[in-house]
């Protein structure tokens, strides 16, 4: 499992737009908050591009790639879908917590083409999210549905929780993680 952080939290540092241009950690930069915002295309290409490398050192470690889950909070899980929809390795799936798709208008109408088109996601929002609002998270729901197959997406909404997480959400993630990864014998 390859979990990328929320901003703010451990990694990368980054000056932010949002921030008042305060360097902190990030994957990219976020410049604003609503739908419509402008978005950090190159950066966001560059961030998928160091997910890839991070999935190829695993592989070339032994682990096939269909072993692998991606995931992330937040700015991580909004990562970890895009690189998931755009590398051409098959994954075992993603964990998309309290996140959005970036770049959604860079996406087919239709299914992706990638070997990922059968990936299996669980996506999870709280209904009460001040920073990333649950409608995002539906969005992206409906949009990611279009992309891989549809039976494979689950969305699951916890109630009065805000941008976070909580036990409820860990134990469905954590049997996410145990259906997609059973123990190799």
């Amino acid at each position: 499992v390859i979990f990328l952080h929320g901003l703010g939290d451990t990694g990368p540092v980054m000056p932010v737009t949002l921030n008042m241009n305060m360097a902190m950690p990030s994957w990219f930069d976020i410049i604003g908050l609503s739908p419509d915002s402008q978005e950090d295309e190159s950066g966001i290409k560059q961030a998928a591009e160091n997910v890839k490398a991070l999935i190829d050192q695993e592989v070339k470690n032994g682990i096939p790639s269909n072993r692998i889950i991606l995931g992330g909070f937040s700015q991580g899980g909004a990562l970890s879908l895009y690189a998931a929809l755009n590398t051409q390795q098959k994954l075992a799936g993603v964990t998309a917590l309290s996140c959005w798709l970036p770049l959604r208008a860079s996406f087919p109408q239709g299914p992706i083409s990638s070997a990922n088109r059968d990936i299996s996601i669980l996506q999870c929002h709280g209904d009460c999210d001040p920073l990333v609002p649950l409608m995002f998270g539906s969005l992206t729901f409906e949009k990611l549905k279009t992309l891989v197959n549809p039976a494979n997406v689950t969305f699951k909404i916890y109630e009065g929780m805000m941008h976070s997480s909580c036990q409820q959400e860990m134990m469905d993630v954590k049997q996410f993680i145990d259906k997609l990864l059973p123990p190799i014998d």
